[in-house]
């Protein structure tokens, strides 16, 4: 497969095509050019492969994809673009998300799941997971999702240890993990948790070790490249890209301290991630947002986005990111994976500034909520803003990582993470806000909750909003009044997943110059590049999907290139 000594540029060894970065799309593009008989390499930072996409939910947001039409879901091309025409829209600086992309994404989507399902890979659909703007033009209350089943990681052999952990340790799928929480209240809830329980007993007598969300994505994706062929270095940063005559012809990888120079005959794709991790980049691009705050993997740092940048590449978008709002307990500052706060959309709870108000519907999407606290920030203080919810929430829903119920440790009352009063007036002195303020705005969140409608900001409108709520409580699953004591206060920030720009790139995954011409030789996808997504995120995996989509496409068009 490989050829070794010098070449024109005097490489030490060299492949058909290199990719740098194992997250989402790499092995994708890999599986791709072994089909065509291509050699590949995938050169990893970190010791572990999978990228933070195998740390995630390992969700694919694929339109018009084959498990819909399986479980006869209704959906059509035109149908997408219609909801990406009206979510993402068409704006002069958000060049990834141009109409031609969208049209490719949208047309190669279901061709990359046909192409990784006729290849083994065990792919299904969560039954239901809404478009997160499912009201508008082409939405689907369904969902568009496509995910990995659940995989024995034990069938990866010695490769085992290599696969990046998932932060869901749970033998449960996805769809199961969602229904969890509802087990104390729902007979859905109990059965499923007997469902896992079952399930974790027989691999237990059965020496099986399952892996859920994106560990199963990505720990199937690894198996394949492997049968496949593909090779792998973990360890081995690239610290350059090798350019002859103006065109991509490799990469220098160091492993082990020495530098080796990799020839790449049909092209280098990037996907080595954004750069959540890097704090100079943050402060330059998204001033107001801490690399303390993110769940994207330790080897998300940006150098190859610069290194591109140095080569002529165009950036756009670097100031958008997968938001996902966080609360941090004391003790976990430092953890790889951090609790992210999901349940406000559930009954009983709202979200306000440091002047005690609120100001957005806080059942809509991760990204969005943290981009409305950022934009919130730069007239009121609200970074961090407050959850404000009371004794009917915490003893019904998980907070900050913890299992529903009062009993908290208390390191996170007596240093300051979690307020506790009996009344609003004294929750508001040790929040340090206004007391007038605060009653005024959770009356006035009790009023729209009496009338079934949030006049301010829709909340529980939306298929979304309800489906993020809880299925339990009627008569609308996101709204529930805050009046029964004590209540409580925990401090929320704008986290984030991963950053959302980068290099644009074309139709074809190519990385463009500023006068909008390709750099021969150079591909991209993932969050190395500004997304097709634009400024916004329309359903879950959103991110993960066009990573894969445009690996896909990126060894397609660098064998027809050939």
């Amino acid at each position: 497969m490989t050829s070794t000594g010098a070449g024109t540029a005097g490489f030490d060894e060299t492949y058909d095509f290199v990719v740098v970065g194992s997250g989402g799309g790499s092995m994708c593009a890999a599986l791709a050019m072994r089909a065509a008989g291509k050699s590949v390499l995938i050169v990893e930072k970190t010791s572990l492969i999978g990228g933070t996409t195998a740390r995630s939910g390992g969700v694919m947001w694929i339109p018009n994809n084959p498990f819909m039409k399986r479980d006869g879901v209704e959906d059509s091309l035109e149908k997408a673009t219609a909801y990406l025409d009206s979510v993402v829209g068409d704006h002069n600086d958000t060049p990834g998300a141009t109409r031609a992309r969208r049209h490719a994404y949208l047309v190669e989507g279901p061709r990359m799941v046909d192409f990784l399902v006729a290849q083994g890979l065990k792919f299904t659909r969560v039954p239901y997971w809404p478009d997160y703007h499912d009201e508008r033009p082409g939405g689907s209350e369904p969902g568009r999702t496509v995910v990995a089943e659940l995989f024995d990681v034990n069938e990866l052999g010695p490769w085992k240890t290599r696969l990046r952990p998932n932060f869901l340790t749970l033998f449960a799928t996805l769809d199961e993990a969602l229904k969890l929480p509802t087990f104390k209240r729902s007979w859905v809830g109990k059965r499923t948790m007997a469902k896992i329980g079952l399930r974790t007993a027989f691999a237990k007598l059965t020496g099986k070790h399952y892996v859920t969300a994106g560990a199963a994505l990505q720990g199937r994706m690894l198996q394949a490249a492997v049968k496949a062929g593909v090779e792998f270095r973990n360890d081995a940063p690239v610290s350059q890209l090798v350019v002859e005559n103006g065109a991509v012809t490799g990469v220098v990888s160091v492993k082990d301290g020495k530098g080796s120079r990799i020839g790449a005959r049909l092209g280098v794709l990037v996907n080595a991630g954004g750069f959540a991790h890097n704090q100079s980049m943050r402060d330059q691009y998204q001033p107001g947002t801490s690399a303390r705050w993110t769940n994207a993997a330790e080897g998300d740092t940006g150098e190859m986005i610069l290194e591109m940048m140095r080569h002529g590449a165009a950036i756009a978008q670097m100031e958008e990111m997968v938001g996902n709002q966080m609360s941090i307990p004391p003790g976990h500052e430092d953890d790889p994976i951090k609790p992210v706060v999901q349940g406000m959309a559930a009954p009983h709870a709202i979200v306000v500034d440091q002047s005690g108000v609120r100001y957005m519907n806080e059942s809509g999407s991760y990204m969005m909520f943290c981009r409305n606290m950022l934009e919130r920030n730069r007239e009121v203080p609200a970074v961090p803003s407050w959850e404000i919810f009371d004794t009917q929430y915490i003893t019904s829903y998980m907070l900050a990582g913890s299992m529903p119920g009062a009993n908290k440790p208390a390191r996170w009352f007596d240093e300051g993470f979690l307020k506790k009063a009996d009344t609003l007036e004294e929750l508001a002195a040790l929040i340090d806000c206004d007391p007038a303020t605060l009653r005024a705005t959770v009356e006035r969140w009790n009023g729209f909750v009496a009338k079934n409608h949030d006049d301010d900001f829709e909340r529980g409108e939306r298929a979304y909003d309800r489906w993020l709520g809880d299925p339990t409580h009627r008569p609308n699953p996101s709204l529930g009044a805050i009046d029964k004591g004590p209540f409580y206060a925990m401090p929320v920030v704008p986290g984030d997943v991963g950053t959302y720009g980068g290099v644009v790139t074309d139709p074809q995954a190519r990385v463009l110059r500023e006068d909008g011409t390709p750099i021969p030789g150079l591909y991209a996808t993932g969050v190395s590049t500004a997304s097709v997504m634009g400024r916004s995120y329309p359903g879950a995996g959103a991110s993960v999907g066009p990573s894969f989509v445009w690996g896909y496409i990126a060894a397609g068009h660098a064998l027809k290139a050939a």
